[in-house]
């Protein structure tokens, strides 16, 4: 009989350890081959990926990479949940989102899974004295009602208050959220709303719906316009958490105890298809959330509950089936990172109001993570990895920094109305559409594997969304630029605009760069033609793909065959060469340039509006 050691499993007792040194030696080696000399202990740097607000994600994260202790499930700094026995018992609310007054889809969406309602209401929503239509039907202490109704959340908020009396409701079976959010409102609209009507609003809530006041909130402290307007991780961290406290120095100036003003506030957060920075940021903002209420001094009070929404910004005009990966992984991401309430947006988002086939696959992304997945089923998942907890303590630090600059500045009001925010997001974003302009990161569908002939997926209308204060931006924003021209042209010419690819050489040698060149300049709607010679292309463009001994021997004379032909621009897939580069070729297409401005210019070329 095998016995087993004190010390743990014998599966590995005849490795010796491997220590760190060992792989930065072993990557440093792997590194010189490829033609970088870089020194050992500067080898996980090397292999980096940089995120937005400074941080960088390692490859690999060892027991020295410490962070500070997260505590237990449902003790502060409750970075591993709010709640002791975390999603368990029943897994994540599954909240759907209605903006039009359809009370079939609503009572089809309860009948099939969905467990909550989050109801925008008033302008741009459903009219507020329809509430009671649209919830007909509904059990309303089964089925919380979350409502987003911007100006008109008191009028909203009368409403379901009547609904309630009306259908005999009883006070400690209510439910849900009136979703008082005059900052995020002021940050959508950049007009200004009192807090007071919030105020009191929070009051009539406190210690009467649900156990110890907490059924009915009245706040939420809203991310989404931040997200949306393009910030980043620690820059929606620091707003929301900006805000909350806001709300909370309002309330406690009222008279509310801070406990009971803390558990007024509900927190919703975007949930991107970057599942491991999702779960940081929300493991994070529980931690930065607690630090709150502990200073406030009512530290169990600090419990943040979370309401996650899958990102609009991720959402694709093109190609709109890849949405439902993204939503997946981001759906993941929000249950791993112990989102209280998740909102699963269709997969038809961005194109307008969904249907009934695209609200099913949003509340069945839930149903299946929870039900056949068992995501649900293990308390903070990521707990104990060396990654997760060391972006966890950095993101908070990041996002924490953010907090105290826009607190010594004057607060979420003040930099709302002084730009401050404003520009902060738009810096961000710049950053990040540069990248998405060289393909740095890709969006599949859009810049990466783009499908010209692709069927368009139509869709009624939705109802105009708030503007006038942040903007609104999306990955895809660039792209869907170009492709619109390209269509517009289609229409009006009945063909697209054209680029010949001139391979040289056997297939091996050209094949890796023709489908390259082919994939982008799909992504600006070009459509690239391989067969027959540039005359009976109707291209007015044509772009070498080859391989770089090949370019050297043959490239100056392709193009001038090609501008024989009458090719007004050449390009070359690939780097330029050395000074003064190949006679003959107008512009060089490779991975990590510009794919945005090439794409301009050739349609400007081509006389494409």
């Amino acid at each position: 009989m095998t016995v087993l050691p004190d010390d743990g499993l014998p599966l590995a007792a005849e490795f010796p350890d491997a220590s760190p040194e060992q792989w930065q030696r072993l990557v440093a080696g792997v590194l010189l081959k490829s033609g970088k000399d870089v020194p050992p202990e500067e080898a996980a740097n090397a292999l980096a990926t940089r995120l937005e607000d400074g941080l960088a994600t390692l490859p690999l994260y060892t027991a020295r990479d410490a962070a500070p202790e997260p505590g237990y499930p449902g003790f502060a700094p409750y970075v591993r949940g709010g709640r002791a026995e975390g999603i368990t018992v029943a897994g994540w609310d599954v909240r759907q989102r209605h903006t039009v007054a359809d009370g079939a889809a609503v009572l089809s969406d309860l009948e099939n899974g969905v467990t909550s309602l989050w109801l925008t209401a008033g302008e741009g929503g459903i009219p507020v004295d329809r509430l009671g239509a649209v919830l007909e039907g509904v059990y309303l202490d089964l089925a919380p009602v979350v409502l987003d109704a911007g100006a008109d959340t008191e009028a909203a908020a009368e409403a379901l208050f009547t609904l309630y009396e009306k259908r005999g409701v009883a006070d400690e079976a209510v439910r849900g959220n009136l979703g008082a959010d005059p900052l995020g409102h002021q940050a959508r609209t950049g007009t200004p709303l009192p807090l007071e009507p919030a105020v009191a609003l929070a009051r009539r809530c406190a210690g009467r719906y649900g156990p110890a006041g907490t059924g009915l909130r009245a706040l939420t402290v809203d991310a989404l316009p931040y997200h949306e307007a393009g910030g980043s991780a620690a820059q929606e961290l620091g707003c929301s958490l900006a805000t909350g406290v806001a709300y909370l120095r309002a309330l406690t100036a009222d008279g509310l105890e801070v406990a009971a003003a803390c558990r007024q506030l509900e927190f919703r957060h975007a949930a991107t298809a970057d599942q491991f920075l999702t779960v940081a940021k929300l493991r994070a903002a529980r931690r930065l959330w607690a630090r709150v209420a502990e200073v406030c001094g009512a530290p169990g009070a600090g419990a943040q509950v979370q309401h996650a929404v899958t990102s609009p910004v991720m959402m694709t005009r093109r190609d709109p089936w890849v949405n439902m990966l993204r939503t997946t992984i981001a759906t993941l991401a929000a249950g791993v990172g112990g989102a209280d309430s998740v909102t699963v947006l269709p997969f038809d988002h961005a194109l307008g109001l969904p249907d009934a086939f695209a609200r099913r696959i949003a509340r069945n992304t839930a149903t299946i993570l929870v039900e056949e997945s068992h995501l649900a089923r293990v308390i903070d998942p990521a707990g104990g990895s060396y990654y997760v907890e060391r972006l966890t303590d950095e993101l908070a630090e990041a996002g924490w920094a953010f907090f105290q600059e826009i607190e010594r500045a004057g607060g979420q009001d003040a930099c709302l109305r002084s730009g401050m925010v404003g520009e902060r997001l738009a810096a961000t974003w710049a950053e990040r559409s540069a990248k998405l302009a060289r393909r740095r990161e890709p969006v599949t569908g859009v810049s990466e594997f783009p499908h010209l002939a692709e069927k368009p997926v139509v869709r009624r209308p939705a109802p105009p969304a708030p503007s006038g204060g942040l903007p609104r931006v999306r990955r895809d924003e660039a792209f869907e630029a170009l492709r619109a021209r390209s269509d517009a042209h289609l229409a009006a010419t009945g063909a697209r605009p054209r680029v010949y690819l001139a391979a040289l050489g056997p297939a091996a040698a050209h094949t890796a760069r023709l489908t390259f060149a082919a994939n982008l300049f799909q992504a600006g709607g070009i459509e690239p033609v391989t067969e027959g010679s540039f005359a009976d292309s109707g291209a007015g463009e044509a772009c070498l793909c080859s391989s770089d001994a090949l370019y050297a021997e043959q490239a100056e004379s392709a193009a001038a065959e090609l501008r024989a032909a009458g090719a007004g621009h050449v390009h070359l897939a690939g780097r330029p060469p050395a000074e003064p580069g190949y006679q003959g070729v107008d512009s060089y297409v490779f991975a990590g340039g510009d794919a945005v401005a090439v794409l301009t210019a050739a349609l400007d070329r081509m006389g494409v509006s």
